[in-house]
């Protein structure tokens, strides 16, 4: 069972994922604590709510910090809108989650609904996510799990975003067990 961090932005919607699943016996992991970079974000509330450690935190020196308190073996990043360098320690345990296929529709500036309405404009038939190690590079690290949504023609930007989070809800609960059960290493040697 891995020890977690969860650096979040926002609502925190993939918090209530891991949470819910923790508490159902469905996801290895523990989390430790949780941060966000945006302090009046609504999941460092959820966070509290549920009894882990929350704090927000500017910069990666000062989450790295709060970060060294606790016994950490795996930094989940749900929705972190900054590129986070992580310890020496950890540099190879930082997990994201992208809301496309990559290598479609990512890189620097291809986040959240960004990634919706490019994937609209172009005309695509699937898109979905993918849960990859981060590395120093936006989404280059190797890749975990990737799910897939169809698209209709008739699909909206929300509407693509919607499926896309119902198969993220699938896919990072999926990955964190991979990673407990096959060890970090292994999908940074297979790279």
């Amino acid at each position: 069972m891995l020890k977690m961090a969860v650096l979040l932005s926002g609502s925190g919607r993939t918090l209530d994922n891991f949470h819910e699943r923790i508490q159902a016996g469905s996801l290895q992991a523990e989390i430790q604590v949780v941060v966000s970079s945006a302090a009046d974000a609504l999941g460092l509330e959820k966070a509290r709510g549920y009894g882990y450690p929350a704090f927000h935190a500017v910069g990666n020196p000062a989450v790295n910090e709060i970060l060294g308190r606790y016994d950490i073996e795996l930094i989940a990043l749900a929705g972190y809108l900054k590129l986070y360098q992580p310890p020496p320690h950890l540099s190879r345990a930082v997990l994201n989650i992208h809301p496309s296929l990559i290598p479609a529709f990512c890189g620097h500036g291809f986040y959240g609904h960004h990634v919706h309405e490019a994937v609209k404009a172009r005309g695509c038939k699937v898109s979905g996510c993918t849960v990859h190690f981060a590395n120093e590079v936006y989404d280059e690290g190797p890749i975990v799990v990737q799910k897939c949504v169809a698209l209709e023609d008739t699909d909206t930007p929300d509407d693509i975003a919607d499926k896309v989070f119902a198969r993220e809800c699938e896919a990072f609960p999926e990955a964190i067990n991979m990673v407990d059960y096959k060890g970090i290493d292994y999908f940074w040697d297979r790279a």
